[in-house]
């Protein structure tokens, strides 16, 4: 599944007076923030050295609090606001007389990076919304998978097992696993594995969907001579093919399980926040940006009762 990502970034210029004086402050950031400890977000700028920070510990959360996911896979929390207010949960905004990338996430930051300006926030709602995304990675982009056309990708499960084809590693249930089952050659030279997918044995099913890929009248999951180990795919009864890919060899060998499914599972966290008050200027609404950290990649393992 491909994923565009549109990168942007915010510009604002803070005005504010005293005796006369005008200070301009510029706050821009890239879209993205990090995480750290219970819990902390931040994004920092190199040049000129700044950060943003949010800091919430009423209610105490973590990351892995806001990715947790109940029996049946669905997130528990997609969306929780936390009030700023200057004492348990604090925005601010700082500047710095160096790079402050070590600033954060160490119980005592380095002494040679100093605070020139601390502005903060005591009042503001900070909104954290979270979506789950799951993917086969098996090659084919999820919206091609959408067999009937009718805009839902749930309801295209070709072998029956349960999941749908889009989170379906092994789409026909064959043991094969469907990124084997695809134009990997890319013979037609535009790099799409559904213009020209392979069909062994020319019946007009793409091996991928194709149950008996070379049409022998034995089905491929059950053409495992050599071991039983839910994989068609290391048999060999002649050294040049596999005997799921050879018409020849019809040795019906019944299967006896399912090879376990992975799946592939994206988190995204965004933080937006209303209204912020810092000493130089009032925002009605604030953007914070979305969140990179690995811990938001993730899969799980689906057994297909057999």
């Amino acid at each position: 599944m491909r994923k565009l990502i549109f990168l942007f970034s915010f510009f604002l210029v803070l005005f504010s007076c005293d005796d006369g004086d005008i200070i301009t402050v510029e706050l821009d950031f890239d879209d993205t923030f990090v995480a750290c400890g219970e819990l902390v977000f931040y994004k920092i700028k190199e040049d000129p050295a700044e950060s943003l920070s949010l800091q919430i510990t009423s209610p105490v959360t973590i990351l892995e609090g806001l990715i947790e996911l109940d029996d049946d896979g669905n997130l528990i929390s997609t969306f929780v606001t936390f009030a700023i207010n200057g004492t348990s949960n604090q925005f601010h905004y700082r500047t710095y007389n160096q790079d402050p990338s070590d600033f954060f996430c160490n119980d005592v930051p380095p002494s040679e990076i100093i605070i020139t300006n601390d502005d903060e926030s005591t009042t503001g709602v900070a909104a954290l919304t979270t979506t789950l995304t799951e993917d086969d990675n098996d090659g084919i982009a999820a919206d091609l998978e959408d067999l009937n056309g009718n805009g839902d990708l749930t309801d295209d499960d070709t072998d029956g097992d349960g999941l749908p084809n889009y989170i379906d590693e092994d789409d026909d249930g064959d043991n094969v696993l469907t990124r084997l089952e695809l134009d990997d050659e890319n013979l037609d030279g535009d790099d799409n594995p559904l213009t020209n997918p392979l069909d062994t044995d020319d019946d007009g099913i793409p091996d991928y969907l194709d149950t008996d890929d070379d049409g022998d009248g034995v089905d491929t999951i059950n053409e495992e001579n050599d071991t039983q180990d839910e994989n068609p795919t290391n048999d060999f009864t002649d050294p040049a093919i596999a005997d799921y890919l050879n018409d020849l060899v019809s040795n019906l060998v019944p299967a006896i399980a399912y090879r376990d499914h992975i799946i592939q599972q994206n988190f995204e966290v965004t933080l937006e926040i209303t209204g912020l008050q810092l000493s130089t200027i009032t925002l009605d609404y604030f953007d914070f940006g979305t969140l990179e950290d690995s811990r938001l990649t993730n899969e799980r393992v689906v057994e297909i009762p057999f």
